[in-house]
């Protein structure tokens, strides 16, 4: 599995209109709204914020990789979202977040959940990477930028 098996332009936003951790976090999961993988929102909701109390996702370098594992989701999820405004977000470095990947797995497939945790934390690592996404205008670009960085990797 890859990250592109994952993302597609309906679950990238090219300008995130949130501002805080929180309200970016619901701005993706809301993207999932009439999605069919979905059993219940509310859950999913509530196990990506829940995992963020326990330590912030945002990992530094202007990213973050806020997730989850619930049964309320019946496949892997992702959603992607850009700012071009900082987003206050407790880091790991103390930086706003200007990117961020939310990633939402199943309880009975973590294996595959922290392979993907550490690929796209591998990708976005690569400040190149990140700086291609950010001068990306619209979703399909952002997918292609995605597209062409995969693939460098192998299948999950």
């Amino acid at each position: 599995m890859k990250v592109l098996d994952l993302l597609s332009t309906n679950y990238i936003i090219p300008e995130i209109n949130a501002n805080s951790k929180e309200d970016v976090i619901n701005e993706l999961i809301n993207l999932f709204k009439d999605d069919q993988r979905v059993i219940d929102l509310e859950k999913v909701r509530e196990a990506v914020l829940e995992r963020e109390k326990i330590m912030s996702t945002g990992v530094g370098k202007g990213f973050a990789i806020p997730h989850g594992k619930t049964n309320a989701v019946n496949d892997i999820l992702a959603a992607f979202g850009k700012s071009n405004q900082p987003i206050e977000y407790d880091s790991l470095d103390g930086h706003p977040v200007y990117l961020v990947f939310l990633l939402v797995g199943k309880d009975n497939l973590v294996s595959k959940h922290i392979k993907l945790l550490s690929r796209i934390s591998r990708m976005m690592n690569k400040d190149e990477f990140r700086d291609k996404l950010m001068k990306a205008k619209t979703s399909q670009e952002i997918l292609d930028i995605f597209s062409k960085e995969e693939e460098n990797y192998f299948e999950v």
